[in-house]
């Protein structure tokens, strides 16, 4: 069984950072692209970040590039989004996927208030 399980949003004040992780299962990990996409209240879900199979490869939404960081470690079957200098626009909830699949976690929330 395919499984994706994201971990570690929570509440942090604008400016601060928050570190996400996805712990991947069921699939040979090292082989696809993975993505973090975000959907906020009302919205439409948004691409936030890809890495290419390999990590060689990363791509940003213009909405964070400069102050998201997207990483994997095929060892360990995770990818990590680390988020720096967060605003109140970046709150939602922050999901995992296997980049062009309809494959999704439970995702987790990303709240920025002061």
């Amino acid at each position: 069984e395919v499984q994706v399980v994201e971990s570690g949003g929570g509440t942090v004040q604008p400016g601060g950072s928050l570190r996400l992780s996805c712990v991947n299962s069921g699939f040979t990990f090292s082989a696809y692209d993975m993505s973090w996409v975000r959907q906020a209240p009302g919205k439409e879900r948004e691409l936030v970040a890809r890495i290419s199979s390999g990590g060689g490869l990363r791509n940003y939404a213009d909405s964070v590039k400069g102050r998201f960081t997207i990483s994997r470690d095929n060892a360990k079957a995770t990818v990590d989004l680390q988020m720096n200098i967060l605003k109140p626009e970046d709150t939602a909830i922050y999901y995992c996927n296997i980049y062009g699949l309809d494959v999704w976690g439970q995702g987790t929330q990303v709240t920025v208030s002061s």
